[in-house]
């Protein structure tokens, strides 16, 4: 599935953080420059994601120990002791892919060479918009999985635990990410548009401990398309 997010905001709290802002005084000029490096990020910005769901088709260790998990229709598998936890019992995995386009990237390089204060404000902005883009297509996963009585945990990264980077590759390819959204790998498996996130969402038969316990505060929050039903995730 691929979508398109309308997102209009930014959380500033979330741009200041990723600038590694801890309270400092700030100058009104600076406020400025914030201001206008978020309206231009969301002017800028594409944000689009592709997600499938796929069944989890077993489960086991490989020669050298290694935990996988393997997802059905797919040479995805899904490796490390991290992976062994966060999908334990899980019975299918949402993977996803989500970017804010090239525009975004090219005004990174554009800053990097004219006005290096603005490329951190534009980065940070860059950050936050893409995370909300995730947020916006884990909330498709977790209404996909609602639809089919299946509840969600929260989405995990390539690099995060041990969870291995290269699972990048294989993970867009089973989305082809590189058709549907442009984004291709270096050679160190990094992304381009580097502002781009991939994720899985294990999806599971019984609500998991890490489910929000009220819809107030959950990330998901503003994409959200089954609380309008009057029901939650939680069931």
């Amino acid at each position: 599935m691929v979508e398109s997010y309308a997102i209009d905001s930014i959380d500033r709290s979330e741009v200041l953080r990723y600038m590694g802002y801890t309270g400092q005084s700030m100058s009104s000029e600076l406020e400025g420059r914030i201001n206008a490096n978020m309206e231009r990020c969301l002017s800028i910005g594409v944000p689009r994601g592709v997600w499938r769901i796929f069944d989890v088709d077993g489960r086991g260790a490989k020669e050298d120990g290694t935990p996988f998990v393997r997802l059905a229709g797919t040479s995805l598998e899904l490796l490390g002791t991290s992976m062994q936890k966060h999908m334990d019992g899980a019975v299918a995995v949402g993977v996803m892919a989500v970017t804010v386009g090239m525009g975004v990237e090219r005004e990174l390089r554009r800053l990097s060479l004219t006005d290096r204060v603005a490329q951190v404000v534009f980065d940070a902005a860059a950050t936050t918009l893409v995370e909300r883009t995730a947020d916006a297509c884990e909330a498709s996963i977790v209404a996909a999985g609602h639809e089919r009585g299946l509840f969600a945990n929260f989405r995990f990264s390539p690099g995060y635990g041990d969870m291995p980077m290269a699972t990048q590759p294989v993970l867009l390819q089973a989305l082809d990410a590189q058709r549907q959204l442009g984004i291709t790998l270096t050679d160190t498996l990094l992304m381009v548009p580097t502002k781009s996130v991939t994720a899985v969402v294990g999806l599971f038969e019984t609500i998991q401990p890490s489910t929000h316990a009220s819809c107030a505060g959950c990330p998901c929050f503003d994409f959200c398309t089954i609380r309008p039903t009057g029901h939650t995730c939680r069931g």
